[in-house]
């Protein structure tokens, strides 16, 4: 079973950037699909961006599309998030996850994801 964990969350005025990292652990990480989700307090956990487990084919969300941007290094086991231009309602709780699944629809449906890290929070002041 694949366990994740995240790091790099933080807060930043709006224009700055973060970069979140997920470490995984267990399981065969290079035959997942991973993704980044986020949910701030009274919403819905939201799709981000995923990627492939390995042609690197990557989906983003249109609200961060030309802002953020994910990767992975299956050598150590690692996906990132690369967040720039940061606003302030991109605050939120943000998670990794991965699946074993990947399409276009499939990525963006959080139940199909059956590990999550606990999640790192990501505030930005305006």
């Amino acid at each position: 079973q694949v366990q994740l964990v995240e790091s790099g969350g933080g807060l930043v005025q709006a224009g700055g950037s973060l970069r979140l990292s997920c470490a995984a652990s267990g399981g065969f990480f290079t035959q997942y699909s991973m993704g980044w989700f986020r949910q701030a307090p009274g919403k819905q956990r939201e799709f981000v961006a995923a990627i492939s487990w390995n042609t690197g084919l990557s989906y983003e969300a249109d609200s961060v599309k030309g802002r953020f941007t994910i990767s992975r290094d299956n050598a150590k086991n690692m996906v990132y998030l690369q967040m720039n231009s940061l606003k302030p309602e991109d605050t939120a709780a943000y998670y990794c996850a991965g699946a074993s699944g990947f399409g276009a629809s499939y990525v963006r449906q959080f139940r199909n994801y059956p590990y999550w890290g606990q999640g790192t929070q990501v505030t930005v002041s305006s």
